[in-house]
């Protein structure tokens, strides 16, 4: 690791956005061959610093260096023009061109480019760093992992040396993961710098040299990471001391709840999303589903819970077919059923209403008689807030302006008020922070104690591990597998949600 100069130099940076101070005063460094790792909790000012280091924002205060040199980034092409690449979670790829078209375009005077040269250019690249991808492939064939290899690529032929991920692996099997980590090794004894942003602490752990944590806008330590560990990482971010153990609650299933069988659902282009599949979920059962996105998950979840239409199949809840039938439908026919969507706000709340509108918009379709009981709503806004310990100035602020993990406490708390016999979560933790994580995960587990079921859709395989009675295993669509929680590991479900099917065996299956 080179201790010489520092890449990056952050010092005493300010940034504020009204009276809301994103950055107070924060102090961050990174020298090259170093990977370092950028934590805090949802609006710990992660991103304001990032964005002033990928010149989107400009600090109010205090100074940046690069390579030494104090540097003034007025826009994202002076970052760039520094060396600084920022791979974001959402890529910038034009779907329809190869990846040799993505990684030139865009490039000054790039419809001249003297193309075997920029060929030439890009396959030392590759060979620096171990990357193997194939240059004519179109971005639309590609895997999430394979995407994000080529927004790699784009960065390093642009000539950057510090590089900062930004959640890389949110939908990533762990073979995707494996691929990455080998990238980023490369990088590292390329004496490039790596700023690694992650929730996933497994991952901080296994692929950096130093931690950074950030808390409330402010930098509040930076260590080694062989004087670091889960727990050290989590109370820094939070505060205060944390419990990061994943209660799963010994119960006895015996009666089922709800059953799908050959299931088909099309999406918008009436292609098969979902390829003729069959499971259950008895009461007071967690059951998991795994896969990269874009399996069927999304489907899935809004199939049995009404909200879009399916093409063959059966689903019944305690015994009653329910295809067919809207949310309102399901309602009605006193099916007790609540749903916690990946989009939290758009499909779960109305962002522009306060958090007793968005009760009152929930419970109106239970109600008798026209006149809408706001006190009640109120009443229980009051207790969800201090239930979930939820952070708004008030229960009539709009909560489009509150943090993801508060919207997230809202939405949880609306359906669980509506005592659901089975409640459906579509990715509930992605992008929150491990304190706000860990709530929802005892909630569950509190749920399950209760007799709830749950359908959890999950991205991290340690977190479904650990918490589902059962993981079904998807991928395009199909179930390639199932596994107990108990004797599942990362090796079977990666497996799977490559798509690989277990026969004779090589692996255990429910």
């Amino acid at each position: 690791m080179n201790k010489t100069v520092p890449y990056i130099v952050m010092k005493d940076i300010n940034k504020s956005f009204g009276k809301v101070i994103a950055n107070k005063n924060i102090n961050f460094k990174v020298h090259g061959g170093e990977v370092h790792a950028l934590l805090g909790e949802n609006g710990a000012g992660k991103s304001t610093l990032m964005n002033m280091l990928s010149g989107v924002y400009t600090p109010d205060s205090g100074s940046i260096y690069v390579h030494g040199k104090d540097t003034f980034f007025s826009s994202p092409k002076d970052s760039i023009n520094n060396g600084i690449g920022m791979i974001y979670q959402h890529f910038k790829l034009v779907d329809n061109m190869t990846v040799f078209q993505n990684i030139i375009i865009g490039q000054k005077n790039s419809f001249f480019i003297n193309k075997g040269a920029a060929l030439n250019k890009i396959n030392e690249i590759c060979h620096k760093f171990g990357i193997d991808i194939s240059l004519d492939k179109l971005i639309k064939d590609m895997s999430v992992g394979e995407k994000q290899i080529v927004e790699i690529i784009k960065v390093l032929y642009r000539g950057a040396d510090i590089l900062i991920f930004d959640e890389p692996t949110t939908v990533f099997t762990p073979q995707e993961v494996s691929k990455l980590f080998k990238i980023i090794n490369k990088m590292r004894e390329n004496n490039c710098a790596v700023i690694f942003i992650s929730h996933k602490m497994d991952e901080v752990m296994g692929i950096c040299d130093k931690v950074t944590v950030l808390r409330k806008g402010e930098t509040i330590s930076t260590i080694d990471i062989k004087e670091a560990s889960p727990k050290i990482l989590a109370e820094l971010m939070v505060g205060k001391a944390l419990n990061l153990s994943i209660k799963r609650a010994d119960v006895s299933f015996k009666e089922e709840l709800l059953s799908v069988k050959d299931l088909v659902v099309l999406n918008e282009e009436k292609a098969k999303a979902v390829k003729g599949i069959t499971f259950n979920i008895k009461k007071g059962e967690v059951v998991g589903i795994a896969g990269v996105a874009g399996s069927g998950q999304k489907e899935i979840c809004e199939a049995i819970s009404g909200i879009y239409p399916i093409e063959s199949g059966e689903i019944t809840m305690e015994g009653e077919n329910i295809v067919g039938l809207s949310p309102r439908d399901i309602i009605k026919k006193g099916i007790s059923m609540s749903f916690v969507p990946e989009d939290r706000l758009g499909m779960g709340l109305i962002g522009s209403m306060d958090i007793v509108n968005n009760l009152l918009l929930k419970s109106y379709h239970k109600q008798k008689g026209f006149l809408l009981r706001k006190k009640e709503a109120e009443e229980k806004a009051i207790n969800i807030k201090k239930d979930f310990d939820i952070k708004t100035p008030s229960i009539y602020y709009p909560v489009k302006n509150l943090s993801g993990g508060n919207i997230q406490k809202i939405l949880l708390g609306r359906e669980l008020d509506l005592k659901p016999k089975l409640l459906i979560m579509a990715y509930p933790v992605r992008g929150l922070d491990i304190n706000t994580c860990y709530t929802i995960y005892n909630l569950i587990d509190e749920q399950k104690k209760s007799g709830v079921s749950t359908l959890y859709v999950g991205e991290d395989i340690d977190v479904l591990i650990n918490l589902c009675d059962r993981i079904i295993v998807l991928c395009n669509g199909e179930v390639t597998g199932e596994l107990k929680g108990t004797e599942a590991t990362r090796e079977k479900i990666g497996y799977l949600m490559a798509g690989n099917k277990i026969e004779g065996e090589e692996y255990e299956v429910v």
